[in-house]
């Protein structure tokens, strides 16, 4: 895939990827955690595209260890990690860590003389603008989606400043019926941002609110299962590109949703990254930046285009072209958007438009410091 100058993110390219699992045990649980391990590290050998993984203990505190794993590309990895599969992997490890971070990194160069069997070298750097993105997606129960709103709407939200190095940016919340979706965009470390955020007392409130309206039961107080909860509601961005430049007036944000049909929602997301590839080189298209979202067979498209989307709703969504279009319509679900069969002019594209909307719920942006 060609990467343009301005993609801080894509999970399309390729290459190689090396995933880092920070772990910091309780006092006393190695053997447990040891045991733990051994369960899990046969299963994920079984996973397609897992390549072999190490697990090291730290030199100066034995109770920190690392796991690291290689994969021939992302979305193998993504496609596992977003799984029920994954949550059962990993259940073992829950009563024996105080933490788990994981940190995933593009393998550009190597040394050595033992060669790998599948998977290439991401061919050149990433160049970024100095923001995380990350999204959250659930559902809540159906008849409750105004309750929700009103308070998610109604926040108040959190300090921007989580340390010197960290910080909030920006917060979108948007509703596609009873389908919420949440992006945060985060300057430094995104874990300390979310553990910032998950501290404070006014978002605590939000959350406890919301809990009764969730269609997947959760109990803050009790750590496995709030754990859980976020695990599955995580979205990681697959792709992002944006222009150059300086951001110009009259930039609106909208997210569009793309259910995708059974195992297609990887093949939707490539899709749409590859066409804001190709829209980030285009003066004539409106998107100005463009984040996807995928979790199995939810694909969300988070867009800042100049101007009104209805006044070019094709390049919009990302699908300039009859052969695009046609690509779209056989990947979307397009009956559970309620605009079935194919996309063949502007006037479909305007209808596709209308339902992947996502009712915008609340935009707040940290003060410039």
């Amino acid at each position: 895939m060609t990467t343009s100058p301005y993609t801080s993110q894509s999970a399309f390219d390729g290459s190689r990827m090396r995933v880092l699992l920070f772990v910091d045990l309780k006092e006393g649980a190695q053997h447990e955690f040891l045991a733990a391990y051994e369960q899990m590290r046969d299963r994920v050998a079984s996973i397609p595209g897992h390549l072999g993984d190490q697990l090291c203990q730290s030199v100066e505190n034995p109770a920190q260890w690392i796991i690291t794993s290689e994969w021939e590309s992302a979305p193998p990895y993504l496609a596992w990690v977003n799984s029920e599969d994954h949550i059962e992997t990993v259940r073992p490890l829950q009563n024996c860590v105080r933490e788990l971070r994981s940190t995933r990194f593009g393998v550009v160069r190597e040394t050595g003389g033992h060669q790998r069997p599948t998977g290439g070298l991401q061919s050149a750097p990433r160049t970024g603008d100095g923001v995380i993105r990350h999204a959250l997606t659930f559902t809540v129960k159906p008849g409750s989606e105004s309750k929700v709103a009103e308070i998610l709407a109604g926040y108040t939200p959190p300090e921007a400043r989580v340390d010197d190095t960290t910080r909030l940016r920006r917060t979108t919340l948007f509703m596609h019926g009873n389908r919420v979706v949440r992006t945060v965009e985060v300057e430094g470390d995104l874990t300390k941002a979310l553990r910032h955020v998950s501290r404070q007392p006014e978002i605590r409130a939000v959350e406890e609110a919301l809990n009764p309206h969730l269609e997947q039961d959760r109990d803050l107080t009790d750590p496995d299962s709030a754990r859980t909860f976020f695990i599955r509601a995580a979205m990681p961005p697959v792709h992002h590109v944006a222009r150059g430049g300086p951001e110009p007036d009259g930039i609106t944000r909208h997210a569009l949703y793309y259910p995708a049909r059974p195992g297609s929602g990887m093949a939707l997301a490539a899709l749409l990254g590859r066409q804001d590839e190709a829209a980030a080189a285009d003066p004539a298209s409106p998107v100005h930046r463009s984040t996807v979202f995928q979790r199995e067979d939810i694909v969300v498209r988070l867009v800042d285009v100049r101007g009104d989307p209805e006044t070019d709703p094709v390049r919009t969504l990302g699908i300039q072209g009859p052969r695009k279009a046609a690509v779209l319509a056989r990947l979307l679900d397009g009956e559970a958007l309620g605009v079935p069969g194919p996309l063949p002019g502007e006037r479909e594209a305007n209808r596709l438009l209308a339902h992947a909307g996502m009712a915008l719920i609340t935009d707040r942006r940290a003060a410039q410091s």
